[in-house]
């Protein structure tokens, strides 16, 4: 289940929040393919991420992202890709005032053994399976471009322990 709040800065004299994200990613005749979602608010390509939960390592908060924002099991690495940062647009108190904070997400690879169709988002996002050089492409980030286009699964790297 989601942290429905923000967790504070990653230090004091710093607004930076911490997340977790998961490249989502599968074999197809040869080839990796990586999954994307939409994002909510803009509609734009993205990887699913989201916050710390409390008694989850960042390797499980990131599968558990996996599975409630694009309906997909697997096994998730223990070993971080890298990491990018974004702002996250967030909408305080009554009225269009919007704003944001600015996110670090460390991301990790999953590979994914079951896709479902009924999660807790569905309905509320797009998804969409996408080669790396593809996929880096759809996405706005720069850091996260790069780690897509330069991801190569390690499948023996995945920890049983850390399964969606």
């Amino acid at each position: 289940m989601k942290n429905a709040s923000i967790p504070p800065p990653l230090n004091t004299g710093d607004d930076l929040r911490n997340q977790y994200g998961a490249i989502c990613w599968r074999m197809l005749r040869g080839r990796v393919q990586v999954l994307l979602i939409t994002s909510r608010d803009t509609g734009r390509w993205v990887i699913p991420k989201g916050w710390p939960m409390e008694g989850l390592s960042p390797a499980q908060c990131a599968a558990q992202e996996a599975f409630e924002e694009a309906g997909v099991m697997g096994q998730v690495s223990d070993t971080c890709l890298g990491m990018f940062a974004y702002d996250k647009a967030l909408v305080r108190g009554p009225g269009p005032e919007a704003s944001s904070v600015p996110c670090m997400v460390a991301v990790y690879a999953l590979q994914v053994s079951r896709m479902v169709d009924r999660y807790p988002e569905a309905g509320q996002r797009r998804r969409k399976w996408f080669t790396c050089p593809k996929a880096a492409e759809r996405v706005a980030e720069p850091e996260l471009q790069v780690l897509l286009a330069a991801f190569v699964p390690q499948p023996d790297a995945a920890s049983p322990a850390a399964q969606a």
